[in-house]
């Protein structure tokens, strides 16, 4: 038996109990005939404790340890005089009488610590190092959890977990695909899956009225903190729904996880907000509504203004920083420079300062007196110590401007606490988005959705005004998961794939087997699609999906620990079918 006990499970009441215990050497402290040793595993760090006078021999060999070594050792359990409150075992610690090294270690090229002077890709490199610290472990375990949590939830909601295929047809929409070479089919290839989206629905055909699956899937895009080139989603599809079915289940599985996981208890409606007012009043489709700090539009307001650039531009609108009015001219540099960064872009910003004493100061004082800087401020709800931030600018640039902007004086008013949640869920998106480059539409989510259907007769005179029937769910700011209800009618498919560009014969080749589907009696459906990653890290309180992901590529989609991708033999790609091609280029 390597073990009777882990290394995070002895207390007190195990005083006296002979005990064998195995684990990693964490840290080796030689005190002069008293050598201290913590051993750790997955559960927990326990003191081992090594008596030069009781055991010669078994005190020089635990000096000669290294960091990382495997062992086993066994002895009694003592109450410890120095107690350490930090760690679950810190009331105890071992009184060693046998000790066996079950595999040395060479030096570790990083500390396994929680505080740890490893980098990003060094850790990567060496990510089965990494695992071993808890706060990586700790991911895994709550992503586990999770995991756990939502299946046994969508089991009570009569969801059937089925897996689909992962090998299946490449299509141009959406994102880039990645693609694999058929050996047997000379010149094919298979696509790895952006989602199970053609499958959910075929399913629904085959009258699987509740699916679910946890499922990885596949997008060939340039990556950030919350993008991995293959991730994780928790794909739900759901037949003689509506909309609010569908939000109302997931709603309560988000509920269920926020009171399982972390015992919060969010009893109330999820508030509902429009895309055309989260782009208003936030200038995003994933606003972070932990916090007010609205945007104002003033556009009419200062038309007329003998500042130029309030009466010959687009789009004019600030939020209101409470008490934020003491603010120094370093401070609103700060800002300015913030705005001005290329990512964002803006030309400038202008302040208004809503002082205690009931002045106010602004950086356009030339062309706004005091009654006309108050008459302003009442548009903000701007009160004594008040400051008001105002950019102008084209419409959706300014509108994204502005978002950064709000967000930023969020985090610098502590308004951005990781400890609390705003969940809600952002409704009515526009169906489709024009592309200028191309001359053509886009589904702004995928071919699939379904018009409202009060706006059906938009589709022949005015496309670019039809609204989805789709729906976001947001929390803090992040979109969590997405999804519609899906079109299940032949003749609006058809439709749908003419609006998009598609000719007869493409839209036969790329989705001719899930329109012939529907003619056999597709049921109304919709579905849902959660990025389990990015909810793991939310409840995790980090932002890089990276950290709760046991082998992770880094931002340039590679995996540094196997060096993947890598070349292939002369005699796998001709087997293939694609050396000839390569070695031409």
């Amino acid at each position: 038996m390597y073990r009777t006990h882990t290394c995070g499970e002895l207390r007190k009441e195990h005083l006296d109990l002979s005990v064998t215990l195995s684990g990693w050497v964490q840290k080796v402290r030689n005190l002069g005939g008293m050598t201290f040793i913590d051993l750790r595993d997955r559960y927990g760090i326990t003191q081992l404790v090594f008596n030069e006078e009781l055991h010669k021999e078994l005190c020089e060999k635990a000096n000669d340890l290294g960091r990382e070594f495997v062992i086993q050792v066994k002895g009694v359990v003592a109450e410890r005089s120095s107690k350490n409150s930090k760690i679950p075992t810190g009331e105890i610690e071992i009184l060693v009488e046998e000790l066996k090294i079950l595999n040395s270690s060479e030096l570790p090229p990083f500390t396994i610590e929680d505080n740890t002077d490893g980098g990003d890709e060094l850790r990567m490199k060496y990510r089965y190092l990494d695992l071993r610290r808890a706060p990586v472990r700790d991911n895994l375990v709550l992503r586990h959890k999770m995991g756990f949590e939502i299946r046994n939830y969508l089991n009570t909601q009569n969801f059937i977990e089925t897996e689909t295929p992962v090998l299946i047809k490449s299509t141009p929409e959406g994102a880039r695909d990645f693609v694999v070479p058929s050996r047997m089919n000379e010149g094919q290839f298979y696509a790895l899956p952006q989602s199970p989206q053609v499958f959910k629905q075929l399913l629904m055909v085959g009258g699987f009225d509740r699916y679910f699956q946890i499922v990885k899937c596949f997008r060939d895009e340039d990556l950030r903190a919350d993008r991995q080139p293959e991730f994780t989603q928790i794909d739900c599809e759901m037949s003689f729904v509506e909309q609010d079915d569908i939000l109302n289940t997931f709603e309560g599985m988000t509920k269920h996880l926020f009171k399982t996981i972390k015992g919060i208890e969010l009893d109330y409606e999820f508030p509902r907000l429009s895309y055309a007012d989260a782009m208003k009043y936030y200038g995003s489709d994933k606003p972070d509504t932990r916090f007010e700090m609205k945007f104002v539009d003033i556009t009419e307001d200062v038309k007329d203004s003998e500042f130029k650039l309030f009466s010959t531009t687009d789009y004019v609108g600030g939020i209101c920083a409470n008490g934020c009015a003491d603010y120094s001219r370093k401070q609103l540099d700060q800002l300015t420079d913030f705005v001005k960064k290329p990512q964002i872009g803006a030309g400038g910003l202008i302040y208004i300062k809503y002082n205690a004493d009931g002045s106010v100061k602004s950086s356009i004082d030339k062309f706004f007196n005091a009654d006309q800087l108050l008459a302003l401020g009442e548009k903000f709800n701007a009160k004594a110590g008040d400051l008001v931030l105002i950019l102008a600018g084209a419409l959706n640039k300014t509108l994204n401007a502005l978002c950064e902007l709000r967000l930023e004086m969020g985090s610098r008013l502590g308004l951005r606490d990781k400890n609390s949640f705003s969940p809600l869920w952002v409704v009515d998106f526009p169906l489709l988005e024009w592309d200028e480059d191309t001359e053509r539409f886009y589904a702004m989510h995928h071919p699939f959705t379904s018009p409202k259907t009060e706006d059906f007769d938009l589709l022949e005179k005015d496309p670019g005004k039809v609204r989805a029937n789709a729906y976001d769910l947001v929390i803090n700011g992040v979109e969590i998961g997405g999804g519609s209800i899906r079109i299940f009618n032949d003749e609006l498919q058809q439709k749908m794939f003419k609006l998009l560009g598609f000719t007869e014969e493409e839209a036969e080749a790329q989705f001719g087997f899930l329109m012939n589907a529907f003619k056999y009696g597709a049921p109304p459906h919709g579905g849902v699609a959660f990025g389990f990653d990015r909810l793991v890290a939310l409840f995790a309180g980090i932002d890089s999906i990276r950290d709760v992901i046991a082998f992770p590529k880094n931002n340039a989609g590679r995996d540094v620990m196997i060096d993947s991708p890598s070349p292939i033999s002369a005699d796998q790609l001709e087997e293939l079918n694609i050396a000839l091609t390569l070695k031409e280029k």
